[in-house]
């Protein structure tokens, strides 16, 4: 018998600003900064990128390309983001 599979998308479960707080925040716990990068762009593409990188002030591009595994985005860039998201940046 063969067994179909797909790949596993975590957009498909982040429906709600309560979804994408939970899931920012169980990976910023981790505190490796390449995976909290990966689900800012995650999250992103959930809410829309387009619509995320409209309100953000930058192209679509530019946000696809400052969130992908290589980028290297700056701080500000990251705090938008987050912002957009519904979220805050809190040190505790």
């Amino acid at each position: 018998m063969i067994i179909k599979t797909r790949q596993f998308d975590i957009n498909a479960h982040l429906k709600t600003d309560e979804d994408i707080r939970e899931f920012l925040r169980e990976t910023a716990n981790s505190g490796v900064a390449s995976d909290f990068i990966h689900a800012l762009n995650t999250a992103a593409r959930a809410k829309g990128m387009s619509k995320i990188a409209a309100r953000a002030g930058v192209s679509r591009a530019s946000l696809y390309k400052s969130l992908a595994d290589d980028g290297n985005p700056r701080f500000d860039t990251i705090a938008k983001i987050v912002k957009l998201l519904g979220c805050k940046i809190v040190i505790s």
